[in-house]
């Protein structure tokens, strides 16, 4: 088997090599907003750092978070630095390898199946205090259609029912509640299994935008560069990852129903949006072990990275491929999944409008979009403000188009799930006048230094 699909040798491997970008913790976490309070406050600090506590109150495994809070970090697994992600993945995602089904693994150390299951085994944390119970915030589910097998990867929150049962949302725009609906027609319960814990690799895999024929377990072979090692559940067969810390079998009734939410999500906002869906769990497979990895949701970089790089990689390639001129895109933080920046080398007028409208349309959770030039850095709000405050005029680089399909999740969205959507052209444009100011890279490097030796005294 290979290791390099090991959750806990990639934790090893980082710890030893960037231990400077890893906050460990001993001493004890609360399981009650502990861990995401430490993460609000690194991130008031400007730091991403992964998180590894130790101890967990209430827990028995340890906890690691926040590893997606970093696009420096995620562009390490990819050998690149930030700058080349997006098309590191591409470079990937587009050469998936189908699952190769071993044996045995770490996943399968511990079986518990029928009357002893108990879900209160199963490591969860609380992450804000409007939150209606713990949640299992990383768990991937994995899925297979009914009448091809091809698999599906997908992100569900999930909160304990009952000692058997997980109350959870399926999307009711995803690709899992599209392949419910055909197992309803059958008038049979799905089965599945949910992932909790798994290598960063695999988790991005699972939030791949891939068509519904595409399994997203050949696309993280695709991100490995060699084949996702799975085994199958006992009960059902389905194929899960061998290295996870987790896996929860068992079936999703599409009649069966149960509240849960409210839950921290991504806009912000507590939501109790939900389809409310019933996961009975009948085994319970975990590694000898096991930590939980974790993934504080709401507004956190974490959450918006691990949702947002394979859209916005899917996106930047398909947006330089049709507009040669664009250098870069990025979806910042502030903005949720709602906001989105694009950069390019202007050729001629109107080009940067044309451009804002094809972001606009591709990608339906974006409502405003802000082109600049291609020596504005997108990945800093504050440059890409500047540019909005010296090269944009309302009345001439503003444009709305109305009525659009938007995020069920957008607060703002109207009653019939429509939104606005606004583009905002902050280019300087043929006519611009000015010559911006620099400061030489001597001058930087000196002051570096300077800075260095006084931090040093």
């Amino acid at each position: 088997m290979s290791a390099r699909q090991d959750p806990h040798a990639f934790l090893r491997d980082y710890l030893a090599e960037h231990s400077d970008d890893v906050l460990v913790v001993d001493g004890p976490v609360a399981a009650d907003e502990g861990i995401t309070g430490l993460i609000y406050e690194l991130a008031e600090r400007g730091r991403h750092d992964m998180l590894w506590c130790r101890k967990v109150a209430g827990l028995d495994v340890p906890v690691l978070s926040n590893v997606f809070a970093s696009r420096e970090r995620v562009a390490r697994l990819f050998g690149v630095d930030a700058s080349r992600l997006h098309e590191a993945y591409q470079q990937r995602a587009e050469r998936p390898l189908p699952p190769a089904v071993v044996d045995d693994g770490p996943a399968c150390e511990v079986v518990v199946s029928g009357a002893d299951v108990d879900l209160g085994a199963v490591p969860m944390l609380r992450h804000f205090a409007g939150d209606r119970a713990p949640y299992i915030t990383s768990g991937i589910i994995v899925a297979e259609d009914p009448d091809s097998g091809v698999g599906n990867l997908s992100y569900h929150r999930a909160m304990a029912h009952s000692r058997t049962e997980l109350a959870t949302s399926l999307h009711s725009r995803g690709d899992l509640w599209r392949m419910l609906g055909r197992y309803a027609e059958r008038d049979r319960p799905m089965p599945v299994a949910m992932v909790v814990g798994g290598h960063p690799l695999f988790m991005l895999a699972a939030s791949a935008r891939v068509g519904y024929q595409v399994d997203e377990r050949a696309i993280a072979g695709g991100l490995f560069g060699e084949p996702l090692e799975v085994v199958r559940t006992p009960a059902h067969g389905i194929a899960v990852p061998a290295w996870s810390d987790f896996v929860l079998e068992g079936t999703i009734d599409p009649a069966a129903r149960a509240e849960e939410g409210p839950f921290g999500e991504f806009s912000g906002y507590s939501s109790d949006r939900s389809t409310n869906n019933v996961l009975r769990v009948e085994t319970i497979m975990r590694r000898r072990e096991p930590m939980l990895v974790d993934v504080v949701g709401g507004n956190t970089a974490e959450h918006l990275n691990l949702a947002r790089i394979p859209r916005e990689a899917e996106l930047a390639e398909k947006i330089k491929a049709r507009f040669p001129d664009v250098t870069a895109l990025h979806y910042p933080t502030s903005g949720t999944h709602f906001h989105a920046y694009v950069a390019l080398r202007q050729q001629r007028q109107g080009q940067a409008r044309q451009v804002l409208l094809a972001l606009l349309g591709w990608d339906p959770y974006v409502k405003t979009a802000v082109a600049v030039d291609h020596d504005v850095d997108l990945t800093r709000d504050a440059d890409v403000l500047w540019a909005l405050a010296t090269h944009f005029q309302p009345h001439r680089d503003l444009f709305t188009v109305d009525g659009l399909p938007g995020s069920p999740l957008d607060p703002s969205s109207g009653g019939d799930g429509t939104t606005s959507r606004m583009g905002l052209d902050a280019t300087r444009g043929p006519d611009f006048h000015g010559t911006r100011i620099v400061v030489s890279t001597a001058a930087r490097a000196a002051a570096r230094v300077l800075l260095s030796e006084g931090e040093s005294a």
